[in-house]
């Protein structure tokens, strides 16, 4: 360690200008053991554009790199070049002769440094060169523009040789009153950031020329009088401006920063953990300090003026890393301090386990050496690291949950510290949410989620060959499950290793496989199918469709999309993985002959051939879910949770369907992609209603409701036809799977149901008829009775509609009653008639003038009565029969009063013509269903009083 007297300059008591000129020697002498350091770490062409950058901005020459105008800024305060650098300049083009400027000229640039981990420990040999240009305040905007022009035809020139550079514009005027320049704070994460980026500058800046900070000459005790010690120094003319360049002080840094710095760090270290944990934690370390925050940079400030001038221990990782060693032993976080201790020793990338090459040990190999041997590292720790490049998914998991578990602890600790300090109001709610939901995406585990277990701490986790076996578990009564080997293994090996990975289902196994890259396309995998239908075929194809669907590696998350809840993207869906649908027909090596061919109706045993699905999703947020269904509803289990997982008012994400077993495969896809399609079309149509899809013998009745879908299933017709003939609020349409009700009269009746439209159907059967009606609200109503002729079986229902709707019409106001309108009846017959096949509909209309005829008047009032009951009153013809004079014998006295006025007391059914309901329910909530069925009660009772009178 070297070491020198300490210099104290002290204000009241006179400062020496030989001592601020020893200060000024020391930061300059430390200042060029790292330059020496970072050209060591270079090729010969990056060192030449490290000597040549700072006389490329100094002067303006046609023939050099960056040459854009002779009015383009150019000349660097104090600048003068060696005759080697001139040299090196000649050899560019001969025609270069450099012009000493007399004098000492305001000149535009005022000083260039580079910051960053070069001439550290951690330089590595792809480190970029971020250079500052730190240029006069004067600059106009054509000026700053053509500079800035200067600087991108520099870093196109340096990608030539090797060096990627970047060079940041800074007006140190600007720069100390927080203004800059929106390409320096494009890595803020939405946050502010000004005081932590400083403390970086300062602590790892490397001067290449011009004016040098005025920072040195501040003593740490005098951090917080800076501006008023710097004005002492410059008033009094202990130090020259034009030789001086100010760009703040570190007296104070604002809780917001801690924040803003966290979250960024926190966003890049979901992919590069390594990188970003080391600077989260010296995050952490400072707000924890808050508001007495001893920065690096002050520190490494105090012991140059100390005179500890051990270029080692000034090191910025080396410091770093003390300060950190400091902060987690004073907690007694040792796992965490060793969690540190290997992001280090991997962003150095020096491997020690490893013989050095003939060029001998570099600076930065002894340095680790030593850190290890303080760390008390054995040959295996590092032989453990070294070969990271090596690493698979065991070792990988590990490093993961060490990884994972410090950056939810840096993600708690940043939203407790902005609770605690109410800091960065304006941006911290909206951004720590944002972060938030970048973590939860990213490792959060959660049900049928894939996880992710290499956030960028291995190269690739490919390996060569696999073992897929099916096995039974342990226990009596256990469910079978997969599991995943490495290497190539026997059945009855098994027992004897551990498996990487174990699941319930076979996707849920090949979908982790695929997205964490440990099965890609030079992989070999054996099989051990065990109770499974699964073949070697089928198994290629699963890997090709999950490869193909979500190749790798996935998009990153745009901004937009976590500021709503995720949605799915892309859905593969995968129909009998392992499953043979007609097993029989496999061992047999035969296939049915049948016309049917539909995949849920097959054959003439009518089978289904859907017997499991997988839905694989890829979310909006990066998310892989994985979800089974099997069982006699797996299909509409897997259709009613895909259409409510659909995002309102965006477009449906991208599906695929397929299916690889044995029989029937592409016919199978081929119907669940044709189903889903039609439900999704009139789910997003906004005619959502139902849709009717039968599977054999039962029927599904999806309703279509957003966000709510699902569903009922009915074993039989008559069950089905039950539940269409319940009330409901408003007209649902439905709509009809292309195999449901086949060869039915339902079949092409209900898909013609219409609002506002009361639709009769019939179809005539010697002497019978059926009659269908789709009311207001599309609710069904059927009834069998007799029929003498076309135009009795409708005029009595006609003149009943009518007299419906007109009592429906005056309970409301007047002018409601104008508004709404008429419904309108529309008849329609079945054919042909009898009990063939219904082929067609066709529209009917009651013949004109038959409406009119005399007829004889038959009206009932339903009042409620006593519990369930209600008491009834009909009036034949104005005559009031009422269950108070008859009881239970009314419907025989009308029977008799009727039969006594027709010739020769003829029994043909008498119909009911007018119904009020009024006092039994609320009138609007009232339709057309519920006095049909009142109307088909009363007559059935009446008619069977007539037959018996």
């Amino acid at each position: 360690m070297t070491l020198t007297h300490e210099i104290r300059p002290n204000s009241e008591d006179g400062i020496d200008r030989k001592a601020l000129a020893q200060l000024r020697g020391r930061f300059l002498a430390l200042n060029e053991q790292r330059r020496q350091r970072a050209s060591e770490a270079l090729s010969s062409r990056q060192r030449l554009v490290l000597r040549l950058l700072p006389l490329l901005l100094d002067v303006n020459h046609p023939l050099l790199p960056g040459y854009v105008s002779a009015n383009t800024p150019a000349g660097l305060c104090g600048f003068v070049p060696d005759d080697e650098l001139l040299a090196e300049a000649q050899r560019l083009t001969r025609s270069f002769s450099y012009k000493l400027r007399r004098g000492n000229p305001s000149l535009p640039i005022h000083g260039l440094f580079l910051m960053g981990s070069l001439g550290s420990v951690a330089q590595a040999e792809h480190s970029d060169l971020d250079l500052w240009v730190c240029h006069s305040p004067d600059l106009d905007a054509p000026a700053r523009a053509e500079l800035r022009r200067k600087c991108d035809l520099l870093e196109q020139w340096a990608s030539t040789q090797g060096a990627e550079v970047h060079c940041f514009l800074i007006d140190p005027q600007r720069f100390v009153r927080e203004e800059r320049e929106a390409r320096l704070t494009s890595e803020d994460c939405g946050s502010s950031q000004h005081y932590l980026l400083l403390d970086e500058f300062y602590r790892t800046a490397i001067w290449l020329g011009g004016r040098t900070p005025l920072w040195w000459l501040v003593p740490v005790y005098e951090e917080a009088r800076y501006a008023e010690y710097i004005d002492t120094l410059l008033r009094k003319r202990f130090i020259d401006a034009d030789e001086v360049l100010d760009l703040g002080h570190l007296a104070r840094v604002p809780a917001s920063e801690f924040i803003g710095a966290g979250m960024w760090q926190l966003y890049k270290g979901m992919e590069s953990p390594y990188k970003s944990v080391l600077k989260l934690l010296l995050t952490e370390a400072y707000a924890s300090q808050h508001p007495q925050v001893e920065c690096l940079s002050l520190r490494l400030k105090a012991r140059v003026y100390a005179g500890q001038l051990d270029l080692d221990e000034l090191d910025p990782y080396v410091m770093l890393y003390r300060r950190l060693e400091e902060y987690l032993s004073a907690g007694g976080e040792r796992e965490r301090l060793e969690l540190v201790r290997r992001c280090l020793y991997l962003k150095v990338g020096k491997r020690l386990s490893r013989r050095p090459s003939n060029a001998g040990r570099s600076w930065q190999r002894k340095l680790m050496e030593r850190l290890t041997g303080e760390w008390g590292w054995d040959t295996r720790a590092l032989d453990l690291l070294d070969s990271r490049d090596q690493w698979k998914v065991r070792q990988v998991q590990l490093e993961r949950r060490a990884l994972v578990n410090e950056l939810t602890h840096s993600y708690r600790f940043l939203s407790r510290f902005a609770r605690l300090q109410q800091a960065g109001k304006g941006i911290n709610n909206r951004d720590l949410g944002i972060l938030g939901r970048r973590l939860y995406a990213a490792f959060e585990r959660k049900a049928g989620k894939v996880e992710f277990v290499n956030p960028g701490i291995a190269p690739d986790l490919g390996e060569g060959v696999l073992t897929l076996a099916r096995q039974q578990a342990g226990e009596a009564g256990g469910q079978p499950f997969w599991a995943l080997y490495g290497g190539s293994l026997k059945a009855k090996e098994l027992s004897n290793f551990a498996p990487l990975k174990r699941a319930h289902g076979l996707l849920e196994l090949l979908a982790w496989s695929h997205r964490n890259g440990i099965v890609d396309s030079g992989t070999r995998l054996s099989l051990h199918p065990g109770d499974s239908d699964l073949c070697d075929n089928e198994l290629a194809q699963l890997l090709a469709s999950l490869q193909q669907t979500f190749p790798l590696p996935l998009a990153e998350i745009p901004e937009r999309a976590l500021l709503s809840s995720s949605v799915p993207d892309s859905v593969l869906i995968l129909v009998n993985v392992g499953v043979d649908p007609l097993p029989q027909h496999s061992q047999l090596n035969r296939h049915l002959t049948s016309g049917r061919t539909d995949a849920l109706d097959y054959s003439g045993m009518r089978d289904n051939l859907v017997l499991t699905l997988d839905q694989i999703t890829l979310n909006s947020w990066n998310e892989l879910l994985v979800n089974r269904y099997s069982g006699p509803h797996a299909l509409l289990d897997c259709l009613r949770d895909y259409l409510n997982a659909l995002p309102a008012g965006a477009p449906p994400p991208r599906l695929q369907v397929r299916c690889f077993c044995r029989n029937r495969a592409t016919t199978i896809a081929q119907r669940v992609e044709q189903l889903f399609g039609e439900v999704v079309g009139q789910f997003l149509s906004g005619r959502r209603g139902r849709y009717l899809l039968q599977i054999r013998q039962h029927f599904h009745l999806l309703d279509l409701q957003p966000g709510a879908v699902d569903y009922r299933v009915f074993d039989d017709l008559p069950a089905l036809v039950e539940r269409l003939g319940e009330e409901r609020s408003e007209f649902s349409p439905l709509h009809l799977d292309s195999g449901a009700l086949h060869g039915d009269d339902l079949a092409l009746i209900l898909p013609l149901g219409q609002a506002g439209c009361i639709q009769v159907f019939y179809r005539l059967d010697e002497g019978r008829a059926e009659l269908s009606v789709l009311d207001e609200h599309n609710s069904l109503w059927r009834w069998r009775q007799a029929c003498d002729n076309e135009h009795g079986l409708l005029v009595p229902l006609q003149r009943f509609l009518q007299a419906v709707h007109f009592r429906r019409n005056a309970e409301v106001p007047l002018g409601e009653a104008q508004a709404q309108p008429v419904p309108e009846i529309r008849y329609y017959e079945v054919l042909p008639p009898g009990r063939q096949r219904a082929l067609r509909v066709e529209r009917r209309g009651v013949t004109q003038g038959l409406e009119t005829l005399p007829y004889y008047n038959v009206q009932a009032i339903i009042e409620p009565g006593e519990g369930q009951r209600s008491h009834i009153t009909l009036y034949c013809d104005h005559q009031e029969f009422s269950e108070l004079e008859y009881g239970d014998q009314l419907f025989q006295a009308v029977a008799r009063h009727i039969l006594a006025r027709r010739r020769g007391q003829e029994r043909y059914p008498c119909y009911i013509t007018d119904l009020d309901l009024s006092a039994l329910k609320d009138e609007s909530r009232l339709q057309t269903l519920h006095y049909l069925r009142y109307k088909r009660r009363l007559e059935a009772a009446l008619n069977r009083a007539l037959a018996e009178a």
